[in-house]
């Protein structure tokens, strides 16, 4: 039988890899959605389509898991013991690449990631015509894409750390 420290501590890594799986089920969604949006969004500006209903829907979700994507990701940082001992020393976290990279880059990039697809979507809607609806939201989802790209997939794999 475990005694309460071991129960409390159990219950507490269950929380954190059940968020943590999360994040990483979610973003395999926005990659779906992200990568639809910017094959309809480069097929419209390209081939001078109207903005339809199936552009406003694909864009709408992308955004929905894009900030539940942002508000698991505050959590699981929150919760880290890796982050929380990274912030207690910044100057070694500075100077470690794998620990900077998960205490400070990843968060950065990855809001901008969502400012970037919120972006996209605000100045699509707002646009004039459907040729610039397309064209601004092609151009704000493909920054996005790169940059979830190198910070969500690229970088976590060459350090070792593994889809889910």
């Amino acid at each position: 039988m475990m005694n309460g420290s071991a129960f409390n501590y159990f219950c507490s890594t269950l929380k954190q890899m059940t968020m943590l799986h999360a994040h990483a089920g979610l973003r395999l969604l926005i990659l779906l959605f992200l990568l639809a949006a910017i094959v309809k969004s480069l097929a419209g500006w390209l081939g001078k389509k109207p903005y339809g209903k199936s552009d406003n829907i694909i864009a709408v979700i992308l955004i929905a898991l894009t900030h539940t994507q942002a508000i698991i990701g505050i959590v699981v940082y929150a919760m880290s013991d890796m982050i929380k001992a990274g912030l207690s020393d910044m100057a070694s976290t500075m100077k470690n690449p794998a620990l900077r990279f998960w205490a400070v880059e990843h968060g950065v990039i990855m809001i901008l990631v969502v400012v970037l697809i919120t972006l996209g979507r605000v100045k699509s809607k707002k646009a004039a015509t459907d040729e610039l609806k397309h064209k601004k939201g092609a151009i704000f989802y493909i920054i996005a894409l790169v940059l979830i790209l190198w910070a969500g997939v690229i970088k976590p794999l060459a350090l070792g750390r593994g889809w889910f």
